[in-house]
């Protein structure tokens, strides 16, 4: 058979190329190539906490949570971890307390903390906690909606009858529950970093907008310092334990239940775009993602 032979200017292409192979070789590092993107172990990142990580309202479910969490694929762990790349898992739960990383919430449900130890090499661990301790927080914007129904919105009957008895329950109680949570964290988890973020603002800082949000307006301002010594309490848990406070208070200003759709992370109790009140909106759950990714300084 008649062999078919190269065409001269290809043959004078493949040699350029060949020899052009070779001297890049003789240039090539003795050591091992750099690893690529895809040779970078992903990192471990594990959530915990309650309603405000779980996103509880927000739909679509989580379907691999238990069904009692509430817990959204449009949290700000699902988001953070889409960001980073990372593989995530999520045990946030709603309606948790910091009790709970020890102690199963549900029958079957098991403490949020056995994530730590059943993942290796955990890289980041955070949460939202606190809120649901001793019923303080929760049950003061319960209690002060139905103060607020019983005036219809005028006064401030909610601080006239419970005074500073909210304040001193997060201040006595919830602050050294932060602190154990927090070190029990550390303790599971010793080389993580480890982040805590703040509640995004639910009451603007006077005026509010009843019967949306059915606060009498003198008691706007209560409920708003009552958030704010509950943020206070979770930063100075974080820094007594070494965790990174993600504070939220600065960019949800502006964005609370009272604002319009599209405006507010925080959804209201009436017209609300939610089935579960008073939690942040998908919108929220982002900005919380991001203002967590900021703080951490994760690219």
């Amino acid at each position: 058979m008649r062999s078919i032979r190269p065409r001269p200017l290809l043959a004078l292409v493949s040699t350029a190329l060949a020899s052009a192979a070779a001297g890049l070789a003789l240039l090539a590092p003795l050591g091992p190539a750099p690893a690529s993107a895809a040779d970078v172990d992903p990192l471990r990142y594990v959530a915990l906490g309650d309603s405000y990580s779980a996103a509880t309202g927000v739909l679509p479910l989580d379907p691999t949570a238990p069904p009692e969490c509430l817990r959204s694929l449009r949290n700000y762990p699902h988001v953070l971890a889409g960001q980073l790349d990372a593989d995530l898992v999520d045990v946030s739960c709603g309606a948790a307390e910091t009790s709970h990383f020890t102690a199963s919430q549900y029958p079957g449900v098991a403490p949020q903390l056995d994530a730590l130890t059943a993942v290796e090499g955990v890289d980041l661990v955070t949460m939202t906690i606190g809120g649901n301790d001793s019923n303080v927080f929760v049950g003061a914007i319960a209690s002060c909606g139905a103060a607020g129904l019983s005036t219809a919105g005028t006064g401030s009957p909610c601080k006239d009858r419970y005074g500073n008895e909210f304040v001193r329950t997060i201040r006595r109680v919830t602050y050294p529950s932060l602190v154990h949570a927090l070190t029990d964290v550390q303790a599971a988890a010793p080389d993580a970093q480890v982040a805590i973020i703040g509640y995004p603002w639910i009451m603007p800082r006077t005026g509010g907008c009843f019967p949306q949000m059915p606060v009498a307006e003198g008691d706007v301002p209560y409920l708003r310092t009552l958030q704010r010594v509950l943020n206070d309490a979770v930063s100075r848990a974080a820094a007594a334990t070494g965790a990174t406070f993600v504070d939220m208070g600065v960019i949800s200003d502006g964005h609370d239940a009272c604002q319009p759709v599209g405006t507010r992370w925080v959804e209201p109790v009436v017209l609300g775009t939610n089935p579960v009140i008073v939690h942040p909106n998908a919108t929220g759950e982002r900005k919380m993602a991001n203002q967590a990714r900021r703080t951490l300084g994760l690219s």
